[in-house]
């Protein structure tokens, strides 16, 4: 009898997961694949110089904002900007060394962070994401380079001079 209600408990326990939470996990881990999916390749085609593909992967209201201060651009700048690095074949490769997904409770956004090994080394991706007709697409997405916290003083009297006068332009 101990034996029928021990079974009874555990079965009891196993199953009242509710089904949402067990759907949601799987949704995620879906999504999660799609997005990886998306995000490697996105970084493939730039390496293979494929503009359509590479371009295909921004929606078509989307921002890029580059390491220099003043690169923002939305989809059409940044397509004029990087057709001469497609067309020459001298694009960039980068690679993700570890990235993190995240989601909206709706599941209609996410955003991600990673770092990247890139030709300036290290750099870090970060960006949103919007599930538009089904499909993944980068809505803003920011490359940044990393600065080691041991040389951040060289760098920042390297930059001074050209910082300096931009700052004074943005005021």
């Amino acid at each position: 009898m101990k034996r029928i209600i021990s079974i009874f408990i555990l079965s009891f326990l196993i199953f009242s997961v509710p089904v949402s939470a067990q759907k949601k996990g799987f949704y995620e881990n879906v999504q999660k694949k799609n997005i990886n999916k998306l995000l490697d390749d996105f970084n493939t085609f730039a390496a293979n110089a494929d503009f359509e593909k590479y371009f295909d992967c921004f929606a078509e209201e989307s921002t890029f904002i580059g390491t220099d201060a003043t690169e923002v651009w939305n989809k059409k700048e940044f397509k004029d900007w990087a057709k001469p690095f497609f067309d020459k074949k001298t694009t960039w490769n980068f690679k993700s060394l570890k990235r993190n997904i995240y989601f909206s409770k709706d599941g209609n956004y996410a955003w991600f962070d990673e770092i990247l090994d890139t030709q300036m080394k290290i750099c870090r991706g970060s960006g949103v994401l919007e599930k538009i007709s089904g499909k993944w697409k980068v809505k803003q997405y920011v490359l940044s380079a990393t600065i080691p916290n041991e040389v951040i003083d060289e760098v920042t009297k390297i930059k001074t001079p050209i910082e300096d006068a931009l700052i004074q332009k943005l005021k």
